[in-house]
């Protein structure tokens, strides 16, 4: 479709497990992403919630192609990545970037603010030498920093400012299209409201598309326009934030959402006591036919022997469940 910026198709990323030090042989493989396909309209924001160790994050390298998939296409722009390399895959990445979870880790510690900004600048040589300085001041102050502080080091900063660096770093090249991996997890409460308003001011400014991908389902309905599911490698429901957060269908979603905290004492007693507790296995045993089938309450046999597939329940609203079906 044309408004499609990203789209993805029957994705699978598997790391092998190896044994043996002078002969490693493959003994099996972690399923972090098992065919996965969705996409990402221009402009929107896709919210990709699951709890840690899902594949979110795996997710979201595949397609930058920081991990080359086992499997599936990641198109941009009806551009099939897999298919590029060397020059024209930096030149397609240069419209692609990710800002990290941790804003301390993913900033060089021997580089200071304005040398963190401008390596992308040099690495595609966008623009000449003496435009840097200018460059620098524009996006600290856009994500609301002051450009006299261009020439501290990041532990000079606090999280919050850090990880204001690494927006500026990633807006950089003028992208249209960023990864935002777990942007808040690391920042206080009152600094991730902060952030999470940036971020929308920016996507409204430049015309940005957001993939969010988090673990608190009432964070990615506050920031996004379509909210993805995901559990053990698999999207498991896709929809409308309203689909999502008011008539979601599938149990795992149901419990998330019942795991959201509410202000009110008595509401969470009687949900703690319906509450059905949800045990992620691992994911070098994962269980045969449906994944959640081990958590659900409502699993039976048909969903012992096939895993089921993404299918609408009504428009613009998809769900992998057998009992959905």
């Amino acid at each position: 479709m044309n408004d499609h910026l990203i789209e993805v198709r029957n994705l699978k990323m598997y790391f092998p497990i190896l044994s043996g030090v002078l002969l490693p042989r493959k003994v099996g493989e972690i399923k972090a992403v098992d065919d996965v396909s969705f996409f990402i309209r221009r402009g929107e924001t896709l919210g990709l919630v699951g709890e840690s160790g899902s594949g979110k994050s795996t997710l979201g390298l595949c397609l930058l192609q920081l991990y080359r998939p086992t499997a599936g296409e990641v198109l941009y722009q009806g551009r099939n990545l897999g298919q590029i390399r060397g020059g024209d895959l930096r030149r397609a990445r240069r419209k692609m970037q990710m800002i990290f979870q941790d804003p301390y880790g993913s900033l060089n510690p021997r580089m200071t603010a304005a040398g963190i900004i401008t390596e992308p600048l040099q690495i595609h040589r966008l623009m000449p030498r003496r435009a840097y300085r200018k460059r620098v001041e524009e996006l600290l102050t856009l994500v609301g920093l002051s450009p006299g502080q261009a020439n501290r080091y990041p532990h000079e900063f606090s999280a919050g400012e850090r990880q204001r660096i690494g927006m500026a770093r990633a807006l950089a090249v003028d992208p249209e299209f960023i990864v935002c991996d777990e942007p808040v997890s690391a920042l206080d409460v009152c600094v991730q409201a902060q952030i999470l308003q940036l971020l929308a001011d920016l996507q409204s400014r430049l015309n940005l598309t957001y993939l969010f991908i988090a673990h608190d389902l009432a964070v990615v309905g506050s920031m996004s326009n379509r909210i993805a599911v995901m559990y053990l490698g698999r999207i498991i429901e896709l929809g409308s934030r309203e689909h999502v957060l008011r008539r979601a269908v599938h149990p795992y979603t149901r419990a998330l959402l019942a795991a959201i905290p509410v202000p009110d004492r008595a509401i969470e007693k009687a949900r703690k006591r319906a509450g059905h507790p949800v045990d992620v296995p691992s994911a070098l045993r994962s269980p045969t036919g449906c994944g959640f089938r081990p958590n659900c309450p409502e699993a039976d046999a048909s969903c012992r022997n096939t895993a089921p597939t993404l299918e609408m329940v009504e428009p613009e609203h998809w769900v992998a469940c057998w009992k959905a079906q």
